[in-house]
């Protein structure tokens, strides 16, 4: 079943949210994942969305393989460097099957 990461992102330091890109986009190809919405401004239709923030979706063939990334060696140092470079809520969901 699809497995999907849902992020919603301010960033605090633009040299190290690139660097930050950079790792995570590799790591999350390497895991078969792929980016379905990347630094969006979405068009909120009800409610509030604080233009600071974006949105980005990443699709992966499975929870799995999501939480194998997310678990990863290749990811950690990218988590290290989103410390200080991101202010994020993430979240993981399944898709239907």
């Amino acid at each position: 079943m699809t497995a999907y990461v849902i992020s919603e992102v301010r960033v605090l330091d633009e040299a190290l949210a690139q660097r930050y890109r950079e790792l995570a986009a590799a790591s999350i190809a390497r895991y078969g994942g792929r980016y379905l919405v990347r630094g969006a401004v979405p068009e909120p239709a009800e409610g509030a969305w604080d233009d600071e923030r974006r949105l980005i979706i990443v699709e992966f063939p499975s929870a799995e393989r999501l939480r194998e990334w997310y678990a990863s060696a290749e990811y950690a140092e990218a988590l290290r460097i989103r410390e200080h470079a991101l202010e994020r809520r993430l979240l993981f969901a399944e898709g239907l099957s």
